[in-house]
């Protein structure tokens, strides 16, 4: 989740989902409040960590924070040098996802079928949105973007990572964590830790109302997902100054398009969830 959640396009959701544990994350999250803390005070420490999951959390937080940090550190080099080949192993997730999410929608109707299109559309229009500029970004700024960037880390198909580069945040975030800038990094935290506890109950709570109109939702914004992952782009020069970046087949790409190897990497992608999926089956 936190190499998924440092890479603009790919969500720590999606992740948590296709491995299985995101209602567990969602309803973990959602069930903390001040009542925890009085369980604290009243029963003792272990009554305390019991209701809070704080063996998943713990487990979690700490894979979470050795992920970012060492893929950061490895991101710049990836995606500079073999970008078609990455994306090209996280289309393969992507696509996997998908067909995980398909399969948790228990029933079909008209209402689920508008929800996707409407989800896709949201998670299309993220994608393709200018990014804002990113100079003179003041700590209140830093804290805002870190609750909206969470809320959207736990949304499958929306990524966090994405959300920071149309918020202007991108570089700064990468390179406060590169460089440990402790004050950059307490305050985005605590943004990402108000976003995650607000935004885990609605979705819990959506969950426990219509999972299947719940999933149809996530399902549509994992499919809008897919054009921020399509491996082969080019770059036009605008009249304005800027760069429009667009999709295009790998026969049209100047340059080795990597197609027999990208391929591979798709389908591996794949069959690393399908196999996870399958197993999780025979574990349960």
């Amino acid at each position: 989740m936190g190499a998924a959640d440092a890479v603009p396009g790919v969500s720590g959701g999606t992740i948590a989902l296709l491995l299985g544990i995101y209602e567990e994350l969602v309803t973990t999250i959602g069930n903390i409040n001040l009542s925890l803390f009085k369980e604290l005070k009243k029963n003792g420490f272990y009554s305390f960590w019991k209701k809070l999951n704080g063996n998943f959390l713990l487990s979690l937080s700490i894979g979470i924070g050795i992920s970012l940090i060492t893929f950061i550190k490895l991101t710049v080099d990836l995606f500079d040098k073999y970008p078609i080949l990455i994306w090209s192993f996280f289309l393969g997730l992507i696509l996997a996802t998908i067909y995980v999410i398909f399969k948790l929608i228990k029933s079909w109707n008209y209402i689920n079928i508008i929800f996707v299109l409407i989800a896709i559309f949201i998670s299309f229009y993220l994608g393709e949105m200018d990014k804002m500029d990113s100079t003179n970004i003041k700590l209140i700024y830093i804290l805002i973007s870190g609750i909206i960037a969470a809320s959207a880390m736990i949304i499958p198909g929306i990524s966090g990572g994405l959300i920071l580069l149309i918020l202007g945040l991108y570089d700064t975030m990468l390179n406060a964590v590169y460089n440990l800038e402790i004050d950059k990094i307490v305050i985005f935290s605590l943004g990402a830790i108000i976003g995650l506890l607000s935004f885990s109950k609605i979705i819990k709570w959506m969950l426990s109302k219509n999972s299947s109109l719940t999933y149809s939702i996530l399902l549509g914004f994992v499919i809008g997902s897919i054009p921020k992952l399509w491996p082969w782009k080019s770059k036009i020069l605008l009249d304005d100054g800027k760069e429009l970046e667009q999709n295009i087949l790998p026969s049209s790409y100047i340059g080795e398009d990597y197609l027999f190897y990208s391929i591979i990497l798709i389908l591996i992608g794949f069959l690393l969830i399908f196999s996870i999926e399958k197993i999780q089956k025979l574990n349960n």
